[in-house]
Parts: C-alpha cells; sequence; structure tokens
C-alpha cells in the first residue's frame, strides 16, 4: 500500500513539473529559430564539397559561436534584444601571405591575419559578453583600459635596408609598444602601468620593465593609424626595450589569438623551429578603429597580427637558390581556416615578368597589381578558398627556382643608419644619418630620438649637415631628462635635399649609476633604443587613395591621403654604450682578505689566551727504562 501511494505521488509531482516548464519541443523550436536567424546574418557561405553537399561542420561551428552584445538600461536590467545587437555586431577574419624574393637571392615572407569587428568597446552602457573571432583577452584589455590604439612588436633581428629594401611594417629590434588611449582617461601613467603588465603576461615578454624611465610622450612622430586625428599628446605613450630577446614563447600566445589557432590555414606554416631558423624574425599585433565604408557611416575594431621573416641561403644551410614552402616552414597547405572570408597567397614576379629570373611553380591565372610602398607591383595569386588551387592531391607546396642573377637592386629613397664616436667612458658622441637617395626631390623627416637619462647629452652641440653646410631644422622639441625619472625626447624636422647625405651628431656624457642600477652583466654595455624616421616620400607611380575593401591587406595598413607621395617609417639600429664600471669582483677580495686576516692574527690570538699549558717531564733513557724494569721484577728500588 505504501508503494502505491508511493508511485502515485512521483506521477502527480512529474505532471506538475511538466506544467511548470515548457516542453523540450519548444525549446528545440526556438533554438531552432534563432539557429535560421543566425545563418541568415552571418557571413558568405562556406566552400561546396566535390560530392555538392555543404561542410557541415563549418555551419555547425558558425552557429553555436555568435557574438552576443548585451546592453545595460538604466536600471540596472540587461536588454532583451541581445539577439539584435549581436546581428549587427558582425565579425569577419582575413588571412594573407606574401612571398617576394629579394634581390640577395633570400625570401621575404609576410603574414598578416585581420579579424574585423564592429562593435564599440568605449561605448557607454554597453557590456560586450560574447566573443567569437575577436580575442577575448585583447576586447577585455580595450575595454578595462580605454584604449583607442595600440600597436606592440616583437623583433629578433635588424632589418638591413640597403640589401632588401622597405619592409610592408616596420619594426624595431627588441620589443615595441605604442598606445593612444581615450580622451577620458585621468590618470594616463597609471593605466599605462597597468596596461604594460598585463600584455606582459599575454604575450610572455618583459614589458613589466617598462615605466617612467624608458616611457616618452612624442609630440608628432606617432599620429594615430586609425579614425580620429587626435593631437593632444598627453595621452601617447611610447616605450621600446631593445635588448628583449624573442623566442617561442612569444609566439605561442600570439598563434592562440587567431580564430583557428594553428590549425588550420596560414597558420599552419609558422613552425618556430623554421622562424627562429632566419637573420631576421618580427611579430605584431595593431589594434585600431577603422572604417568598414568610404563615406565611414559604420566603424568597426580592427585587429591586425602581422609576421614577418627572412630565410636566407647561407642561414638555411641549403646552399643553393631554390625555395619551397616546405624547405621554408617544413608544412605545405592543405585548407583555408574555416572562419576566413579569404584566405590567399601572394607572389611577387615584378621582377619576372617573362620568367626569366626565376620559375614558380605551380602556375596560377590569377594575377594581382597594387600600389605598394610607392611602386606598382604584380603578384600571382593562389585562393586558398578554391578547390583546384590545391590540385588532385589537396595540397599547395610552392616551389621557386632560381634561373639566373637577379641583378642589383634599386636603393630605397629613404635610408638612416646611427652609430656612437669618442674614446674613454666619460664623454661620448651620437651620430646619426639620413639618406635621401631621390634624384632630384628634396622631402621633410622627422627624426626622433629617445635617450636614456643616464647619457647626459649636451644639446647645445647639437648640428645637422646637408652637404658640409649647416641645416637647421624647422621644428624642435627636446624635453630634458630626470635622473631616474625619465629619458631625453628630441623631435626634429628637417629637409633633405635631393641626393644627399644629411647628419645629425650630438654629444653627451656617461654618467655614474649606483652599484645596484646595474645590469647582471654590466661589461656588455647597455642598450640606446633605435632612433625614429617618418616621412612622405615622394612617389614613382600614383598612390590610391580610393577606399576599397577588395585592397589586399598588406597594401592596405598605412592610410593614404596624397597621391604623390606614401608613408614610411624608418629604424636605426640600436646603441650599445659602455658605462663607468665598478670593478664588482672587489666585495669578493675584500672578504677572501678580512677571512685571512682573521684566521691568521685573530686566531692565534684566541689561542693563547683559551690553551692551558702543562710542565711535561723528560723521559728517561732505554738503558734507565731496561735497568728499572729489570730492578722491578728482582724487587730492588728503581733507579731515578
Amino acid at each position: 500500500m505504501a508503494a502505491h501511494r508511493y508511485g502515485l505521488s512521483l506521477v502527480f509531482i512529474l505532471i506538475l513539473s511538466s506544467l511548470a516548464r515548457p516542453s523540450s519541443c519548444d525549446t528545440l523550436e526556438k533554438a531552432n529559430d534563432n539557429t535560421e536567424e543566425k545563418q541568415s546574418v552571418s557571413d558568405t557561405p562556406r566552400e561546396v564539397n566535390s560530392d555538392g553537399s555543404i561542410a557541415a561542420e563549418d555551419l555547425i561551428e558558425r552557429q553555436w559561436q555568435s557574438t552576443d552584445v548585451e546592453a545595460d538600461r538604466g536600471d540596472g536590467t540587461k536588454n532583451s534584444e541581445s539577439f539584435t545587437a549581436a546581428a549587427a555586431a558582425r565579425d569577419e577574419f582575413q588571412e594573407e601571405l606574401v612571398i617576394r624574393p629579394l634581390h640577395s637571392g633570400d625570401i621575404y615572407a609576410s603574414f598578416q591575419f585581420r579579424t574585423l569587428w564592429d562593435i564599440d568597446f568605449l561605448q557607454e552602457r554597453q557590456k560586450v559578453s560574447h566573443y567569437r573571432l575577436f580575442p577575448k583577452s585583447l576586447g577585455q584589455v580595450l575595454s578595462k583600459f580605454s584604449v583607442r590604439e595600440l600597436h606592440i612588436s616583437f623583433t629578433q633581428g635588424f632589418w638591413r635596408t640597403m640589401q632588401w629594401g622597405q619592409p610592408f611594417i616596420p619594426s624595431p629590434p627588441g620589443a615595441e609598444l605604442w598606445v593612444w588611449f581615450h580622451d577620458t582617461v585621468s590618470d594616463v601613467d597609471g593605466n599605462w602601468k597597468e596596461l604594460t603588465n598585463v600584455l606582459s603576461g599575454i604575450f610572455c615578454a618583459s614589458l613589466n620593465f617598462i615605466d617612467l624611465t624608458n616611457t616618452v610622450q612624442p609630440s608628432a612622430s606617432f599620429k594615430p593609424l586609425g579614425l580620429g586625428n587626435a593631437t593632444d599628446h598627453r595621452f601617447l605613450r611610447y616605450a621600446t626595450l631593445p635588448r628583449e630577446i624573442v623566442c617561442t614563447e612569444n609566439l605561442t600566445p600570439w598563434k592562440k589569438l587567431l580564430p583557428c589557432g594553428s590549425k588550420a590555414g596560414l597558420a599552419v606554416l609558422l613552425k618556430s623551429e623554421k622562424l627562429f631558423h632566419s637573420s631576421f624574425h618580427s611579430q605584431a599585433v595593431h589594434i585600431r578603429p577603422v572604417c568598414q565604408d568610404e563615406q565611414c557611416a559604420s566603424k568597426a575594431w580592427e585587429l591586425r597580427q602581422t609576421l614577418n621573416v627572412v630565410f636566407d641561403l647561407y642561414t638555411s644551410g641549403q646552399g643553393k637558390k631554390e625555395w619551397s614552402l616546405f624547405k621554408m616552414f617544413s608544412r605545405t597547405l592543405t585548407e583555408a581556416c574555416p572562419l576566413a572570408t579569404s584566405s590567399k597567397v601572394y607572389v611577387d614576379i615584378t621582377d619576372n615578368p617573362e620568367g626569366e629570373l626565376f620559375e614558380l611553380s605551380p602556375a596560377t591565372p590569377l594575377l594581382s597589381q597594387a600600389v605598394v610602398l610607392g611602386d606598382r607591383r604584380t603578384y600571382s595569386v593562389f585562393d586558398l578558398t578554391r578547390a583546384e588551387t590545391f590540385g588532385q592531391l589537396r595540397s599547395l607546396n610552392l616551389l621557386l627556382r632560381w634561373k639566373g642573377n637577379s641583378g642589383d637592386m634599386l636603393r630605397p629613397l629613404l635610408h638612416a643608419e646611427r652609430y656612437v664616436a669618442g674614446f674613454g667612458l666619460q664623454t661620448g658622441e651620437i651620430h646619426t644619418v639620413i639618406y635621401n637617395n631621390h634624384p632630384y626631390r628634396a622631402f621633410p623627416v622627422l627624426l626622433m630620438d629617445s635617450v636614456p637619462w643616464y647619457l647626459q647629452l649636451y644639446i647645445h652641440t647639437l648640428t645637422v649637415t646637408s652637404k658640409s653646410r649647416d641645416n637647421k631644422p624647422s621644428y624642435i622639441h627636446y624635453q630634458p631628462a630626470k635622473d631616474r625619472h625619465r629619458p631625453h625626447l628630441l623631435e626634429m624636422l628637417i629637409q633633405l635635399p635631393p641626393h644627399s647625405m644629411t647628419e645629425v651628431t650630438v654629444q653627451f656624457e656617461r654618467a655614474l649609476l649606483k652599484w645596484t642600477e646595474y645590469t647582471p652583466d654590466p661589461n656588455h654595455g647597455f642598450y640606446v633604443g633605435s632612433s625614429v624616421v617618418s616621412a612622405l616620400v615622394p612617389s614613382m607611380v600614383a598612390m590610391n587613395t580610393n577606399f576599397t575593401q577588395d585592397q589586399p591587406l598588406f597594401s592596405s595598413f598605412v592610410p593614404v591621403k596624397e597621391e604623390s607621395s606614401y608613408f614610411v617609417r624608418v629604424y636605426t639600429e640600436p646603441l650599445l654604450v659602455n658605462l663607468p664600471t665598478p670593478d664588482f669582483s672587489m666585495p669578493y677580495n675584500v672578504i677572501c682578505l678580512t677571512c685571512t686576516v682573521v684566521a691568521v692574527g685573530y686566531g692565534s690570538f684566541y689561542n693563547l689566551l683559551t690553551r692551558t699549558f702543562q710542565v711535561d717531564e723528560p723521559s728517561l733513557p732505554l738503558a734507565k727504562r731496561l735497568a728499572n724494569l729489570i730492578r722491578r721484577i728482582r724487587g730492588v728500588p728503581m733507579l731515578t
């Protein structure tokens, strides 16, 4: 009877619970409706397989990875129409690889990954709760610290401009970080300090060593590359760590920011063993707000991850001019990233119109022309979203076989270098040499120097000469250093005559540091960051000022406002300066000498004071001892 009552009560509870909750069929129908709506607002449809069926895994992955934006109302409640905001906050991802054969026989490979998201992290009463393609770690950083633009790079090696030409996106050796904060930030230095610590953890780098002693506020050298034309440099911070070593622990978190990671698309080529076995390697992250159309009616946040690498013939150990994707990266391409709307590989064939310089296989009928750094270049295009690109083997392995000598390279129009002169450890002189190789055009350049406080500049010794004549700068901004608080900052606007060499010299005196301020290897020297030269260089061809979404990523990073010139930023070599260094072995010598004196002097004196002396009687001769032994046996008195 009790079991019967228990069964009736259980049935009654189940009936009440089914009435209180909606049915599973209704929930499934609502989920299907939401899935269909999300699918309707998704990006372009995915690739169709050879058998006519659509890749179901890609569609499912796109459906469950939705982007929702929850808007907080004034009363603290969340807006129920989160899907409407999510539909508006669309994002897309593009990836590109540019391969350029250099005249020295080396290969320059440039990866660019761009993620666009039409959401405003700085908008009031808006909270971003879900992320799809944009990395959540960086989105939270932008929102928390009110960052308008962020540019960070890690570089191993020095870009040889005279041998390789100009890179697509330049970067100095070591680590570089410059950030534009929003104008609503009250404590910029506090946000800057916290931001460097957070980025140090994200990228596994030594950015936590950035402080006020190596941070400057440039007034004209670094302008926003995105929306806005901010002129208040109080919200700009710039710092470099020229001695930062780039290794695998920096590359791994950088790859994790990609939507597909290193599992699909062009990122499968990013094998650390090959990338770091090169003569130049640079990885960077650029975040900025951009326009999505020519009228700038809609705005979006752009995350651009770039990686540049130069493979040398001699360091690779091959010894012959034959390159392929497998030889460079130990891998080939098998598919595009499923989340990418565009995935392409560009090979520069400008210097090889008829195939007399090198042979490229497999051949492609797709060609593209773009104006890059003032020159019109022609590229062979391999679209990874097309099945015919991979052929029957479902693998793309580009092979480049050299046929003849590449000849001499055209000298870049703008080039700069720097070195330290002088002798001794008291005074010295910094020389910065800027070359204008244009045959008949003069143009101004903006030179920025950030010198540590322990190199005390004599600004009255500053001289600028061009063609053995004084060249007076039209603009000078100098901020003197404060010992142990801030570095020197020198910015100058200099007019470079055509086909000339301009030399900037300034004398300095080395300061004597405290013994706790020296590095663990002080005799190695102290690094001084690179000089930055920014200029609008005259273009050989008309630059494209029209805004189009079809532009390649490598030609659309810096906005072009004039057809007759293009923007170039050049970094010089970092300096290695020796400072007066004390003999750090002296404490060891003092300790050894002190211990010796204590052991010999005080030890002997203490031994004399604490020792107990006793009179030791002389022992008898052997003959007497034998006689006494005999006497003892006989019972006769002993001899004394």
